[in-house]
């Protein structure tokens, strides 16, 4: 059952999420963590939307033009055949600056004959607290939020305005097209500009495409998580966002709803550690600059998230007027975890950092000055926090504990760290780092283990398994032959699996007992058991998992194991960065321990 039957379209700006009904079901504008538009797949009846219809309609067919985010509905009815080319412009217009503002092109052609098109237009700005109040000019209708925060939105159509707002079906003959912005045009939008800037956008994709290096198998597959990742990259500041949305939930009806439209210090890193392996170093630029300008004093410490520009405070609160997803409340914006210690985080940094480093310099790029000011203040921080306890990277909101995962990326930045400064010469930081290192990784060895269980556990003094330690393969914590982490693959295979999928954890927590299990362990599962020679048994599980993506390509966080139903936020940045990791390993054996540039 695949009930997440929506495309995304973006542009690095804001994204919208369209239903396979061609309905823009959710939109935030002008940018990601913007006051919805469109919040239907939040509350059917109050959240609004805008969706094109027609008379008498057969069939409709969906999909990507290949290689790109732009999406093409057809549309075979009674009257005609006609499609809607849904796309957010994006394109270069000088060296390193790019044209994306914050509004959709709904492009219409007639294929055959004449059409009748019904748009049902129902904006409900401000998380759907305020109505619309519609002003129809000559050039645009103006639409502004009715009450709250101030809010207008221009809708520029060769079609007439009246109709579209009547919601009776228009005959359209040949071709028409809307444009749904957030700032009023400057240039006037007709066939020809509005043709103009579709064919950059499709360009501008095409070539960003097929510029990557990816493994012939699973091309297709591997390129539309890139496409997917890439739209999660706000261009301003270059934070990454967890995904587009919020409150869709972990468990249907249940209360594990959050905010995932902010910038995750960990899933960012490995997700620009990602890009930077595969050679799409200004992605992985505009990341690291963002890094840095968050870190502009030696005394000041990484936070676990930001919000897209930076910001640090992003108290939570919940939208009680809307149902939710399926009836699942709290709706919640804002994100508690911002408070929370996570002691992981600056290993995922200091090892992107690390893989920026040694593909850079591959090229002959000096390592900066004030990345190399980062590496030491993070080490600082390790220094200060590795003994101590966190919340994890389960982010749990009950007492803080010694995580055996976040003990293990504290001996990931110190490893990392090390063999930075001895590239660099700095001698006297590779013995003490290296020392430190060493220190950690033997204080896991004897408090992380589990001889009852024969496997690494949860946290220190548990007897709960976590699919997070198997990343101790993927950083290269200990050898594939080790008999502890086989052991610890197999335990966490027999104890974490259901059909095919990975619990992150099946102990309770302070929100009950897990139900679903996560899309990103499952690709941990997959590449450690391949990692250890259960070469079978991974491809078969990685077929299962492969095909759970809907029929856009796309993944969402969860999966409920008895409906096998997606849940959870929508697209899952960190679960199509695990499928590409899991594509480049099962299909050309990348070893990820060693840093190098796929793209030659």
């Amino acid at each position: 059952m695949n009930n997440y039957n929506y495309a995304i379209i973006g542009n690095c700006t804001t994204a919208a999420l369209v239903s396979a009904k061609c309905s823009i079901d959710w939109l935030c504008m002008p940018f990601f963590d913007s006051p919805s538009l469109f919040a239907k797949i939040l509350d059917d009846k109050k959240g609004g939307s805008f969706k094109i219809s027609a008379v008498g309609i057969i069939s409709i067919t969906q999909a990507y033009i290949p290689c790109t985010p732009i999406l093409k509905t057809v549309f075979k009815t009674k009257h005609g055949i006609f499609e809607v080319r849904d796309y957010m412009p994006r394109y270069m217009i000088e060296k390193n600056d790019f044209y994306c503002p914050p509004e959709i092109h709904r492009d219409i052609l007639v294929v055959k004959g004449k059409p009748r098109i019904i748009f049902e237009l129902d904006p409900k700005p401000n998380y759907a607290t305020s109505e619309s109040v519609f002003e129809v000019k000559d050039e645009y209708v103006k639409i502004s939020s009715k009450t709250g925060e101030y809010n207008s939105f221009y809708m520029y159509t060769d079609l007439c305005p009246k109709k579209i707002l009547s919601k009776k079906s228009i005959e359209v003959k040949k071709a028409a097209r809307i444009i749904f912005s957030y700032h009023q045009k400057l240039t006037k939008m007709d066939v020809d500009n509005t043709l103009l800037e579709y064919e950059k956008t499709k360009t501008y994709w095409l070539d960003w495409s097929f510029n990557k290096n990816f493994p012939e198998k699973y091309r297709s597959e591997v390129v539309r998580s890139m496409i997917t990742l890439k739209l999660l990259m706000y261009q301003r500041t270059g934070a990454v966002i967890a995904a587009p949305t919020t409150s869709l939930p972990e468990i249907i009806g249940k209360n594990r709803n959050w905010d995932y439209r902010y910038c995750w210090v960990r899933d960012a890193s490995m997700i620009v550690d990602l890009y930077a392996r595969i050679g799409d170093m200004r992605s992985a630029n505009r990341f690291i600059n963002f890094i840095l300008n968050r870190m502009l004093l030696k005394h000041e410490n990484i936070a676990v998230m930001y919000g897209i520009n930076g910001e640090k405070d992003l108290k939570e609160k919940t939208l009680d007027h809307l149902d939710g997803y399926l009836n699942s409340k709290p709706v919640r914006i804002g994100n508690a975890a911002y408070t929370q210690k996570q002691n992981d985080i600056y290993g995922a940094l200091v090892e992107t950092i690390y893989t920026y480093f040694f593909v850079n310099k591959a090229g002959d790029i000096s390592f900066d000055e004030e990345m190399w000011t980062v590496v030491r203040s993070m080490v600082r921080e390790v220094e200060k926090c590795w003994d101590k306890k966190d919340s994890g990277i389960w982010e749990k909101r009950g007492p803080m504990q010694h995580y055996v995962h976040s003990k293990m990326m504290s001996w990931v930045a110190m490893d990392r760290a090390s063999k930075i400064a001895r590239w660099l010469g700095k001698a006297e930081y590779v013995e003490q780092w290296g020392t430190l290192a060493l220190s950690i990784k033997e204080d896991i060895l004897k408090n992380g283990w589990s001889e009852k269980k024969q496997s690494f556990v949860m946290h220190y003094g548990s007897e709960d398994l976590d699919a997070s330690n198997l990343l101790m393969l993927h950083y290269g914590f200990l050898d594939k032959n080790d008999p502890r982490i086989v052991s610890t693959v197999k335990q966490a295979y027999k104890h974490l699996s259901s059909d095919g999928f990975v619990f992150r954890y099946i102990a309770e927590d302070d929100f009950g007992k897990p139900e679903n299990a996560f899309l990103v362990c499952s690709f941990w599962m997959i590449n450690a058991l391949f990692i250890i020679g259960e070469k079978d048994i991974a491809r078969k599980m990685f077929e299962k998992v492969l095909g759970f993506a809907n029929k856009h390509g796309l993944y969402a966080e969860d999966v409920e194991i008895a409906t096998k139903r997606m849940t959870g936020n929508f697209p899952q940045g960190y679960s199509h960065l695990a499928f590409v990791q899991t594509v480049l390993l099962l299909e050309t054996e990348y070893n990820w321990r060693d840093v190098f540039c796929l793209k030659k």
